[in-house]
């Protein structure tokens, strides 16, 4: 059977699948739409969050990143790892046992303040939309390729798909199908990375093949590695280049950020009790590090598959290039769609893959006649391409964009609900209109979750930047914004309505200049020249500063200002005291 009708047979019956859960877990009243009824089992509730955090950037980009990265690559592995320990230790049984709906909810009743809540709101909505962008550019990435569509066509599947079972079941259709997309997208993972340790090292388990020697040369696996990358000009895989404030900011960026995603937490509000919030934070850290202990091992090998593939001898010979008529068929799919390009600058047909920003490389590569790198990766292909640049069956292929999409679209869909929450629950019913009936603002949370879905559609038609770096954006407006304002708000009895309004404010305007101003704005040409950023901090990891700003301000301000009221203070204590 052909890879395009396989991949659609298999694609197909994940959405099947999909779509008759949301049938079954049709939400009833808005208990069911906003939080599941509260009565989702632990390790269900482990697998959902695992499938709602680990997005379109943990299946598809970060692996990628590793790829081309190596060791720098290393800062998102111990930031959203390290970010889910911390969401789980110090917010979610805190959050559970406050016993509401939704972040904002709680921001508002803490601080006492509607000004607050919305302000939450603007946050939230900032964030959700920011890290969906990613997830949709994946969904359109894979089925570009895969189901031999564009990338709009691909988008509006995708929406299609997510405003049903969003819409129609809300977070009890979500977290069900979540648990369904678990499974999908980890052996979606986890077997073409075992195809291919064996393949390269003779050892099956990719965490143990990325420390294990290649199979036909007897050397290490980064050894090898490392060997070829530096003979085309590129950094050693296994060195760092990033500075270490940056790795610092980057990865605290990443792990405060992780424990402020509103879709993240709210995941820990669907289950009965507060002990089984912590069970099922549990549960999502083992399902999480199967996939992330395997990405290492993937990005090596993928890095490694690719660049051997584009020679034919030495690596870094004047003749060792492949001819480009000879480029094999995965060569020639991934080209359509955009994502990988070739442009013979010496015209001589052979395809130069080296590093023409390495002065020294650059300056021995002239004498060949090269007259610059020709080859364009899309980081974002990595995964979905190594499959087949491995020489995989059409079976493996087809279940890794089956799991590529299922990673997108459970991200998709749980940061879609918390719009829709935020809009129908925190604005509507918590603003505007406190007295609206159940049936109205479940009809109103639908409708927010259909509008926010064509933006979402638009976001990832245009995204700005890849997968991978835009999840950091989202990542570091979080950790800017919503998380000192959760912490404060659970440990600190002192800090009131004017401190969390202004520390919120200021994290987020400052985080989100820093980023508009290098990525998008008018030092967007330089924006990758650690010479202009302040203290070194990338855009990436700047939210960590801007955390560290909200905090001062909260702080400082509350200190001159009236302390919160004793209802508010007991609130506290009750949230903080075991029964």
């Amino acid at each position: 059977m052909d890879l395009t009708t396989l991949t659609y047979l298999v694609v197909g019956a994940s959405f099947a699948l999909y779509i008759g859960i949301a049938f079954w877990s049709k939400a009833q009243g808005t208990g069911d739409f906003y939080v599941a009824g509260k009565h989702v089992h632990p390790v269900a509730n482990g697998m959902a969050t695992a499938a709602d955090w680990m997005s379109a950037a943990s299946f598809i980009s970060m692996a990628g990143l590793i790829a081309f990265l190596g060791y720098d690559g290393s800062v998102y592995l111990m930031g959203w790892t390290g970010g889910y320990v911390l969401l789980a230790l110090l917010l979610a049984p805190y959050l559970r046992k406050f016993g509401k709906y939704t972040v904002p909810e709680f921001i508002g009743e803490r601080y006492y303040s509607q000004t607050a809540r919305v302000v939450a709101v603007v946050c939230l909505i900032i964030i959700s939309f920011t890290y969906v962008a990613g997830q949709m550019r994946g969904v359109g990435i894979v089925f570009s390729r895969f189901l031999g569509v564009d990338i709009t066509t691909g988008l509006l599947v995708g929406m299609g798909i997510v405003f049903f079972y969003a819409v129609l079941g809300g977070m009890k259709g979500i977290t069900y199908t979540q648990v369904a997309q678990y499974c999908v997208l980890i052996f979606a993972y986890t077997v073409p990375a075992v195809f291919v340790s064996l393949q390269v090292t003779g050892v099956a388990v990719p965490q143990i093949a990325f420390g294990s020697t290649v199979a036909d040369g007897g050397a290490w696996l980064l050894v090898t590695l490392d060997r070829i990358v530096t003979d085309l000009g590129f950094p050693a895989y296994t060195s760092g280049t990033k500075s270490g404030i940056d790795v610092f900011f980057i990865t605290l960026a990443l792990m405060i950020g992780t424990a402020g995603l509103p879709h993240v937490v709210v995941r820990f509000f669907t289950v009965p009790r507060v002990r089984d919030a912590r069970i099922s934070a549990g549960y999502a850290l083992l399902f999480i590090a199967i996939l992330y202990t395997t990405a290492p091992g993937v990005g090596a090998i993928a890095r490694l598959n690719l660049t051997t593939t584009m020679q034919t001898g030495p690596v870094g010979a004047p003749d060792g290039n492949l001819v480009y008529e000879e480029r094999p068929q995965w060569f020639r799919t991934w080209e359509e769609t955009g994502l990988l390009s070739f442009d013979d600058r010496n015209g001589d047909g052979r395809i130069q893959y080296y590093n023409d920003a390495n002065p020294e490389f650059a300056a021995r590569a002239a004498e060949y006649g090269w007259e610059g790198n020709e080859l364009t990766v899309d980081r974002d292909i990595i995964v979905l391409a190594n499959p087949e640049i491995a020489g995989l069956p059409n079976w493996v292929v087809a279940l890794v964009a089956a799991g590529g999409i299922a990673a997108a679209l459970s991200t998709a869909a749980g940061l879609l609900l918390v719009i829709s929450a935020a809009i129908s629950h925190d604005i509507t019913k918590g603003v505007i209109a406190p007295h609206i009936s159940e049936k109205r603002e479940l009809l109103i949370g639908r409708i927010s979750a259909g509008v926010a879905i064509l933006m979402a559609g638009y976001l990832g038609y245009d995204p700005p930047g890849f997968v991978a770096q835009v999840v950091a954006f989202a990542f570091g407006i979080a950790a800017a914004s919503l998380f000192p304002a959760i912490l404060l708000g659970i440990f600190s009895r002192r800090v009131n309505r004017e401190g969390a309004i202004a520390g919120m404010l200021v994290g987020l305007v400052f985080t989100v200049s820093y980023i508009v101003y290098f990525k998008f704005g008018v030092d967007a040409a330089t924006g990758n020249d650690p010479a202009n950023w302040l203290f070194g901090i990338s855009p990436e990891g700047i939210g960590a500063l801007g955390a560290m700003l909200n905090l001062a301000v909260a702080i400082s301000v509350s200190a001159v200002t009236a302390r919160p009221p004793e209802d508010v203070l007991e609130l506290v204590e009750r949230i903080r005291t075991p029964r």
